[in-house]
């Protein structure tokens, strides 16, 4: 009955991706949160292109739900279309990308939220935070009222300080229709934590009732469904299609004669934009060999006219923004519903933040997604996930929960936010990891699942099923190997249509290593096969493992070599001034980040090999008492 008084665990500040995951893994856990938004109709709004996954990003969705997150059940439960990007490649690169409908999916996540007992919702701008002895003991409201709380997780997306922008005219807000949070940026600031500012947007929105689909390239979802979830029984949907159209040189024309109307080359934005989803006005200007760029439009909902323009965010006028739009074929007599817009917003630099992504200043102070200075909803949901249950392990006095690099894409997202200084916001590739073939979507559940068991989020229903896949595929693995393909004619007519032929027996698993012959080919060739009818994600496990066994063997010496780093432990209290044989640059950069382990510290940019070697020898020693 804590909330009769205003007094609750934690307190989570936000209702976005971040926000929800936070509230419903601490609310799981056990623990009474209050959740505060500055609209309580959006939470889980996509402000941006409505859609999940994509690449690198999909591998998250999948992870947060081996762990025992909602997003990929609610991606599931609410697409529009659902399409496996870079199929032809590899499996490290294979992406799945949910089209969602923008309305179910705010619907679906809301519903989760209010059948959680544990949570509250409440509509009000947290404006300060409230401390004793330099940890969190509650908030205040901009009505002035109260609450305590033992933990308090910010997850404000773009609404702190939020200033819009819609060519040289900007409007306090969050997003367009939504107010800023003001306030609690000061209150940051005089508990000692830095503020800076980025800058993201957002393309417009148009009738679809205008568009001429004739005009542009079909873009259909996949006839062989894949999901995101590993619960079973996902729901299958009717599949809707996405258009391709381009721009041309009329479009960039428009662009460039309008430059001095765009507050970004007039300078009048200071945050620094994403670099991996620029404005269109940027692409012409970065990229002016190109004769013309990808334009996508994708739906929005099936309950609505509106429809996305992905890949022309602007920030242009919205007179300009007609112009531009209208030279787009299909889109010729397209009206406008929403106008582009780019908005700015206050973060916290993460170097600020430790990994379980609490605050280093200010204990029980959390914070997740776009304030840690990211971009994307899938990096917004996957620290939003990490900073729910480690809010309930530092309530419980529990070992926080921290993944590595080599456990999970997660793992190397944040690792990523606290040890390098990042400028611009923060999204996830498949390149920023090194073991990227061990850390593929196809096999989050493997890598993830029993931490998720192990915290509490997966229950035991749901790890009787995991531990069954897992069981079916070392079956499968060892009968690839165990069972001999004979060389008939019969078979050799069959290879021969794949440019492949055998002169004697050979294993299933060997030839499954062929680069032209898949597991569906092994139906063909051995009745065995054909007649045991596993499910998919069974085969494809199996067919991986084999397939890449060399590459796999090799990230897994890699992880090995680098493991050797981890285990050299720095003291949280040591002074980098002392010691006097490592470079200047290096003792700034480590007194800024102060890494945990010397590998966290080799991965900080400009810090160099020698001095890695310098504190080498000293952990050895443990001789950082001597000046």
């Amino acid at each position: 009955m804590g909330y009769a008084n205003n007094e609750y665990d934690i307190l989570v500040v936000g209702a976005g991706h971040a926000g929800c995951e936070a509230a419903i893994a601490a609310a799981r856990l056990g623990c009474e949160v209050l959740l505060c938004t500055i609209n309580i109709d959006n939470i889980a709004l996509m402000p941006c292109n409505p859609a999940i996954g994509g690449p690198a990003k999909s591998t998250l969705v999948r992870e947060i739900d081996a762990l025992g997150g909602v997003m990929g059940e609610v991606a599931d439960a609410t697409y529009l279309q659902m399409k496996m990007l870079n199929s032809s490649k590899g499996p490290a690169v294979r992406a799945l990308r949910a089209q969602s409908d923008k309305k179910e999916y705010m619907a679906y996540m809301r519903n989760i939220i209010e059948s959680c007992e544990n949570i509250y919702l409440k509509q009000c701008c947290i404006t300060e935070l409230l401390t004793k002895d330099g940890a969190i003991t509650g908030a205040r409201d901009e009505f002035g009222i109260e609450y305590k709380a033992k933990a308090i997780i910010l997850t404000t997306g773009t609404s702190l300080e939020g200033k819009i922008w819609v060519g040289l005219r900007s409007y306090s807000a969050g997003r367009l229709g939504e107010k800023a949070a003001i306030g609690l940026s000061q209150s940051l600031n005089e508990l000692g934590i830095q503020i800076k500012k980025l800058k993201t947007g957002t393309p417009s929105r148009v009738d679809k009732r205008t568009i001429d689909y004739s005009k542009m390239t079909i873009q259909p979802g996949d006839s062989e469904l894949n999901f995101y979830s590993f619960k079973p029984n996902r729901p299958i949907r009717k599949q809707y299609p996405c258009y391709l159209t381009r721009t041309n040189e009329k479009t960039h024309e428009i662009i460039r004669a309008n430059l001095d109307k765009s507050p970004m080359f007039q300078g009048l934005i200071h945050g620094v934009g994403p670099r991996y989803c620029p404005s269109i006005e940027d692409k012409i200007v970065r990229f002016s060999e190109n004769p013309s760029h990808h334009i996508f439009i994708e739906p929005e909902g099936l309950g609505t006219y509106e429809v996305y323009i992905q890949g022309f965010s602007s920030s242009l006028p919205a007179d300009v923004q007609i112009q531009m739009l209208r030279t787009l074929p299909g889109l010729e007599k397209a009206h406008i519903i929403k106008p582009a817009y780019a908005v700015e917003y206050d973060y916290v630099p993460a170097l600020q933040t430790q990994h379980s992504l609490m605050s280093k200043q200010v204990k029980g102070l959390f914070m997740g997604g776009q304030i840690n200075g990211t971009s994307g909803y899938e990096e917004a949901a996957a620290q939003g996930l990490i900073a729910g249950i480690n809010a309930v392990n530092y309530l419980n006095n529990s070992e926080m929960l921290e993944l590595s690099r080599s456990s999970s894409y997660i793992g190397t997202l944040i690792d990523d936010l606290v040890t390098k200084d990042i400028e611009d916001p923060y999204r996830m590739l498949t390149s920023r990891s090194e073991y990227r073939l061990l850390l593929r979507q196809d096999n989050a559940d493997a890598r993830l699942t029993e931490i998720g068991h192990k915290i509490g989020l997966i229950d035991d229903t749901q790890y009787k099923i995991y531990q069954a896949k897992q069981e079916a595929i070392k079956q499968e693995y060892e009968r690839l190997f165990a069972t001999k393909l004979p060389a008939t004619l019969k078979v050799n007519e069959i290879l021969t249509k794949y440019e492949e032929n055998i002169e004697r027996g050979i294993r299933l698993a060997e030839l499954l290593k062929r680069p032209n012959i898949d597991y569906k080919i092994l139906k063909e060739l051995d009745e065995e096969t054909a007649a045991l009818n596993l499910p998919r994600e069974v085969y494809e496990q199996a067919e991986i493992l084999i397939k890449y066994d060399g590459y796999l063997k090799r990230q897994k010496f890699q992880v090995e070599q680098a493991s050797k780093l981890e285990k050299y432990k720095i003291p949280n209290d040591i002074d980098y001034t002392n010691i006097k044989h490592i470079s200047s640059e290096t003792r700034d950069k480590l007194t800024k980040v102060r890494p945990k382990t010397l590998a966290q510290a080799a991965r900080i940019g400009g810090v160099k090999p020698a001095d890695i070697s310098v504190l080498m020898v000293l952990l050895e020693r443990h001789d950082f008492s001597k000046k």
